[in-house]
């Protein structure tokens, strides 16, 4: 079971985009795929149609119970969805309170990776889809995951978020027994912006080796298909969005495959 957050101490940079995108290209080709989502706004929940204010077993509901969540409650709380092949553990407005009630409670930062634990035989691939705040959430899914996406929008201030999030990521490093390895994605990039592609040629000068070659270009039938609550590759597999995150999605099969073979 590979495990991805997808993460940025910045919002609006395409991380549920990512998630959904990434999570129905495997589904498609039928492999099971669990999302989380651990952002208290519970854009994910909602685009799976689920409501984040009303929902009765959630993520939040695996926190209750530090010590012990009983394992009915963790399956209780996975919901299918109307995609084949992804299911998800939703996120509910409650978990914003989450970082006041814990305090220092410990084992408060590896309840994901306890409960990902009862699903390692039920997946193939997990995406966690991350808040852009650093908190109880976002510590959780960097305990839980194996590898970190890390969308940046090719502007000014998406390179601040991914400067604090690299930050973040350095101090993990030191409570894991190995380093998390990275890979920065450029997002919603307009090719005809001087200033867009001043951006992309700064990350890559900075970040020489961790930065993706390609772009997730913006396209507009990103928005047609989140109001339609679809994945942009199921709603119009030939979009460029579409066709960027499958090309995404093969470089990153080609590089787990190397790191399992190496």
């Amino acid at each position: 079971m590979s495990v991805w957050a997808v993460c940025n101490q910045k919002g609006g940079v395409a991380k549920t985009t990512t998630v959904i995108s990434l999570a129905s290209l495997l589904a498609q080709r039928g492999e099971s795929t669990l999302i989380l989502d651990l952002d208290p706004h519970g854009s994910m929940t909602t685009y799976l149609g689920y409501d984040p204010d009303a929902i009765e077993t959630s993520i939040y509901t695996l926190f209750q119970k530090l010590d012990d969540t009983p394992k009915g409650a963790i399956f209780q709380s996975l919901k299918k969805t109307r995609h084949d092949n992804i299911f998800l553990l939703p996120a509910s407005t409650a978990m914003a309170t989450l970082d006041r009630q814990l305090g220092a409670t410990q084992g408060k930062g590896l309840v994901i990776r306890k409960t990902l634990s009862f699903f390692k035989d039920r997946f193939q691939h997990v995406f966690i889809d991350c808040p852009p705040m650093l908190g109880v959430l976002m510590i959780n899914a960097l305990a839980a995951c194996d590898r970190l996406l890390i969308p940046v929008q090719t502007e000014f201030l998406s390179m601040k978020g991914l400067e604090h999030m690299l930050h973040t990521v350095s101090m993990i490093n030191h409570s894991r027994r190995s380093s998390l390895p990275y890979f920065i994605v450029p997002t919603m990039h307009d090719s005809r912006s001087k200033a867009a592609n001043d951006i992309l040629q700064q990350l890559h000068a900075q970040y020489q080796g961790q930065v993706w070659n390609d772009v997730v270009p913006v396209d507009p039938a990103f928005r047609e298909a989140s109001k339609l609550g679809l994945p942009l590759p199921e709603m119009n597999p030939q979009a460029e969005g579409s066709l960027a995150y499958q090309r995404l999605l093969n470089l990153l099969i080609e590089t787990e495959a190397q790191r399992s073979h190496g």
